[in-house]
């Protein structure tokens, strides 16, 4: 059977942070909108066990945020299909396609803020203890672990607060970090240094897990002498960041060699009428705040070119 067809003036695939902005700014503007979510909205910041740098909140958690920024997009009237999966996309004419699973849609402008997915351990056993000892959501697999022995990998803010939240469970945490030094906030730094729980282990890399149907050790490498040593651990969570989603727009749009997508500053991509914003697009800081500025600007963006496209067609 072929698929119905449907006119919108904006689609917006992807219902994270910046997602959920521009939803709510292309509604409080009017426009016939679309949110696109193949999975549940928000994002990853619904990983976050707490927040406490969004301004307005002292301390808030992640699913609290994103739920708090769904209810104002719905009460708004944002139009929002979830568990609807994009297939294709087409950008090469005036008119944008974006076909999922059940329907066509023909629109005048796309915001693509399809964020992004944490980066595999780069192990050889990554795949084979993949749930059943490497994990990569302290959040959503912590609680497997209570009283146990977890590694952690990464050296990020992410990897430092995931570090404190795993300390609610574990009896030990180590922070394996290949180099002598973390990139995160100060404030963060000295609470992980400074936690009973936590010890770091600088200058130490992990290149692979051992076990039989669960894991049960790390192997450890000096970054300095080379030398190798087996730790027990129970379970290992990767934080060594992220890889964008953006499979659907090879060859319709400009990514770098990352596979980020390229934009302005007004999140524009080389394809006129089609947008960028969040963790999708090519920048130097992913933040929630970053992300809902580029949502902003993004829908403001694309209301630009709606206007002007109506103006013209009169």
């Amino acid at each position: 059977m072929s698929k119905e067809i449907k006119e919108k003036e904006l689609i917006i695939i992807g219902g994270g942070p910046a997602g959920l902005t521009a939803a709510i700014y292309a509604t409080r503007a009017k426009l016939n909108m679309l949110l696109l979510e193949d999975q549940i909205l928000g994002g990853q910041v619904r990983n976050s066990y707490t927040i406490e740098n969004y301004p307005g909140f002292k301390k808030v958690s992640g699913s609290e945020l994103a739920d708090l920024m769904q209810q104002q997009a719905e009460e708004l009237g944002a139009e929002i299909d979830e568990f609807d999966m994009v297939e294709r996309v087409d950008f090469s004419g005036d008119v944008k396609i974006v076909e999922t699973n059940n329907y066509i849609y023909k629109t005048d402008t796309v915001i693509i803020s399809t964020g992004a997915t944490p980066r595999k351990l780069p192990i050889p056993n990554e795949e084979k203890f993949s749930g059943k000892g490497i994990h990569y959501c302290a959040v959503c697999d912590g609680a497997m672990y209570d009283g146990k022995i977890i590694g952690v990998v990464g050296g990020g803010n992410s990897a430092l607060e995931e570090a404190l939240f795993l300390t609610k469970f574990a009896s030990k945490v180590y922070m394996i970090r290949r180099y002598d030094y973390f990139k995160g906030e100060k404030a963060t730094i000295e609470e992980v240094m400074n936690h009973p729980k936590i010890e770091v282990l600088f200058n130490k890399d992990l290149v692979n897990v051992e076990g039989n149907n669960f894991m049960e050790k790390a192997i450890i490498k000096d970054s300095i002498d080379g030398t190798e040593e087996e730790m027990p651990m129970d379970a290992v969570f990767g934080f060594i960041g992220t890889e964008p989603k953006t499979d659907h727009f090879k060859g319709q749009i400009d990514l770098t060699d990352g596979k980020y997508i390229k934009t302005d500053e007004s999140m524009r991509t080389n394809v006129k009428g089609v947008f960028a914003a969040g963790d999708v697009r090519e920048k130097e800081f992913r933040q929630i705040t970053t992300a809902v500025a580029d949502g902003t600007i993004a829908a403001l963006q694309a209301e630009k070119v709606i206007v002007e496209r109506k103006k013209n067609q009169k």
